[in-house]
């Protein structure tokens, strides 16, 4: 069986416009000087807010979202939980249900 190279559809008019224009991107994309999108303003407030947050990473010292108030509850909550399980007296799971002894006592609310 020979191999036979067949091209399938339609030919390719290689002078047409479309195909210059393909054949100028292809050689502007090899050499790097095809420039797509927006260009970048190096002193906007957003390149510069990318450029700390770029030197905060590589040094360590990323705050990423909002300042945590050690004073409120659930930081004062958390704190305690912390402290109990450094201790071991935290206890794990479900508490257990309250027995109410005397019946005879019905609170309205």
């Amino acid at each position: 069986m020979k191999n036979v190279n067949v091209k399938l559809g339609r030919p390719v008019n290689v002078n047409s416009k479309r195909q210059i224009r393909l054949r100028e991107l292809e050689l502007k994309r090899k050499n790097g000087e095809l420039k797509r999108g927006r260009p970048v303003n190096e002193n906007s407030v957003r390149q510069k807010e990318l450029e700390r947050k770029k030197f905060n990473r590589e040094n360590g010292i990323e705050l990423r979202g909002r300042k945590v108030n050690p004073l409120s509850v659930r930081q004062i909550r958390l704190k305690e939980l912390e402290e109990k399980r450094k201790n071991g007296t935290l206890k794990l799971g479900r508490p257990k249900k309250v027995k109410v002894e005397d019946s005879n006592e019905v609170v309205n609310k």
